[in-house]
């Protein structure tokens, strides 16, 4: 069963940070579909394959900050 999260996101401030958060968050194996705006990012993933404590992590691996 599918999930959706919505992480609100620090530190972004053009199109470039959005395509660098997608990125690092597509790249996790059970992440479906990102949505990513300026400060946010909705993420479709399968539980079962990756948690909110990984999503974040690539979030802030990739040089932003979960708020």
């Amino acid at each position: 069963m599918k999930e959706e999260k919505e992480i609100k996101i620090g530190g972004m401030s053009c199109s470039h940070c959005v395509m660098h958060v997608r990125r690092a968050l597509t790249e996790l194996e059970g992440v479906d579909d990102v949505d990513v705006a300026i400060g946010s990012a909705k993420i479709k993933f399968d539980p079962e394959s990756v948690d909110e404590k990984t999503m974040k992590k690539a979030i802030v691996e990739a040089g932003y900050e979960v708020l």
